[in-house]
């Protein structure tokens, strides 16, 4: 069992992010994963820094711990094209410590560049497409590509590191699994649900399962679950929700009938270990054995150290289930 740590590019601004990784290499974290936004969910988080040059910036000061994109979208805002080769220059300069962390996107972030928000039929095909084209390029040379939506044109990495890094790919449902096992190296989710491990193992993935675990460190479990409201609530809207929405305003709006309640069943609030390994515990049943912790609380350098004295040993203990 590895566990992680979330960088929430949304609630951080890029100096005080590249801070907290330091720390969380400290503490003995064994990765730090970083999402990829250009619009927070909310406007009371208030940041969006640019997660790759935050991400290159963390790589030249550390030393251990390995990092990933949670989750970047290579088939909108991005070209898989550039895609490919920022990961092939994070593998290099991070001397193989990147994964490349993938999904369909969200209109949030995706929409900003005026091409409309497709169909989530259409949304997978493309994300096919962008794989299928990164993959190409990390096998070196001259590439062309001609899809239904995306095209390469006489394209290469010149720069490519000794090994391909992985590429963990997000997944809710069937369809998005099969697309994991077929095109990743790696599982990644949101939600403790087994059915998607069961689905990708259906499908022949073979690759380690990466879930974010909501956590809100605090004094007190009441505090921390303030917190998680204030900052965090949109993370109970669910993912059909979370896909489809455009601005923060939008969050804000169907997320305003969020109790304190509501956040204190899904999130491990205040300072109790074993709050926190009764939240982690169904991700690991469920198949996951790479654990993020995604931090709600008003402290993190607090979280960090709670985190390095009593949780991180005990999370390790977690057995996922066999598959």
């Amino acid at each position: 069992m590895q566990i992680g740590y979330k960088l929430a590019t949304e609630q951080y601004g890029p100096q005080e992010l590249i801070r907290q990784a330091i720390a969380a290499e400290a503490a003995g974290f064994d990765f730090v994963e970083m999402s990829d936004h250009y619009h927070p969910w909310l406007n009371e988080q208030g940041h969006s820094a640019f997660t790759w040059s935050v991400l290159g910036a963390i790589a030249a000061k550390t030393e251990r711990i390995g990092l990933v994109t949670g989750v970047t979208c290579p088939s909108m805002r991005y070209h898989p094209a550039i895609v490919a080769q920022a990961a092939a220059t994070m593998a290099l300069i991070s001397e193989g410590r990147f994964v490349l962390g993938v999904g369909s996107g969200e209109r949030l972030n995706e929409h900003v560049t005026g091409r409309g928000w497709p169909a989530v039929s259409e949304r997978h095909t493309m994300f096919r497409e962008a794989l299928e084209i990164i993959r190409l390029l990390w096998q070196g040379g001259y590439r062309s590509y001609e899809g239904t939506y995306l095209r390469l044109e006489d394209a290469r990495v010149f720069d490519l590191p000794p090994e391909q890094p992985m590429i963990a790919v997000a997944a809710s449902g069937a369809a998005s699994s099969r697309i994991a096992a077929e095109l990743g190296d790696a599982l990644f989710a949101t939600e403790e649900k087994p059915e998607i491990v069961r689905h990708y193992r259906e499908a022949g993935g073979t690759g380690p399962g990466y879930a974010e675990v909501p956590v809100a460190f605090a004094g007190n479990e009441s505090e921390g679950a303030q917190s998680a409201l204030t900052y965090f609530r949109w993370a109970l809207s669910g993912w059909k929700v979370m896909s489809e929405l455009p601005n923060p305003v939008n969050f804000e709006a169907a997320t305003a009938q969020v109790r304190e309640e509501d956040i204190r069943e899904r999130f491990a609030c205040g300072n109790d270990p074993s709050r926190y390994l009764e939240v982690a515990k169904p991700f690991a049943d469920a198949g996951f054995d790479r654990l993020v912790l995604m931090n709600a609380g008003p402290d993190p350098r607090a979280f960090l150290d709670f985190c390095d004295a009593e949780l991180i040993s005990r999370l390790r203990e977690l057995k996922p289930a066999k598959s």
